[in-house]
């Protein structure tokens, strides 16, 4: 049975595993993408999307419980100055895991985890999604096709 088995605990003690997600989310903000286990990557998404949220508002008081869970100066700084920005209107779901195949040594699932902002290849052929609040309002409609008329040729003549 899984009663209060919340987290995965990666087979590591608490700090062990606290610094290694604390180093990877480090590592994601820095370069954007990194492979990793599939395990990893799913513990990783838990840890880093609620400080992305957190980085949103930029006040003292979040930067600090940022810097208490990642630990390093230049990462916070970059995920408020450069990530917080960028995914500021998004509602949610700053990452995605996809996954890559087993590892030739030891056969493990490998995924790779990236902010979603960040991938010009994976959002370059997807144009802004139209909402159609505004039709559904009585806002401006859609302009109809112009009627071409035609002339019905007589078969009498």
């Amino acid at each position: 049975m899984r009663h209060g088995k919340k987290i995965n605990h990666l087979g590591r003690q608490t700090a062990h595993r606290k610094s290694m997600l604390a180093n990877m989310a480090c590592s994601l903000i820095e370069h954007k993408r990194i492979n990793t286990t599939v395990a990893k990557a799913k513990a990783l998404k838990q840890f880093v999307e609620p400080m992305i949220t957190k980085s949103k508002e930029d006040t003292t008081h979040n930067r600090r419980i940022v810097m208490a869970r990642l630990r390093q100066k230049d990462a916070v700084a970059e995920l408020f100055r450069d990530v917080a920005p960028k995914i500021g209107d998004r509602p949610g779901g700053y990452t995605r895991i996809i996954k890559l195949g087993n590892r030739l040594g030891d056969n493990a699932d490998m995924a790779m985890i990236e902010l979603v902002d960040y991938n010009e290849i994976y959002n370059a052929d997807k144009a802004k999604k139209k909402t159609t609040r505004r039709s559904r309002r009585g806002g401006s409609k859609p302009e109809a096709a112009p009627v071409v008329e035609t002339k019905a040729i007589d078969e009498e003549e």
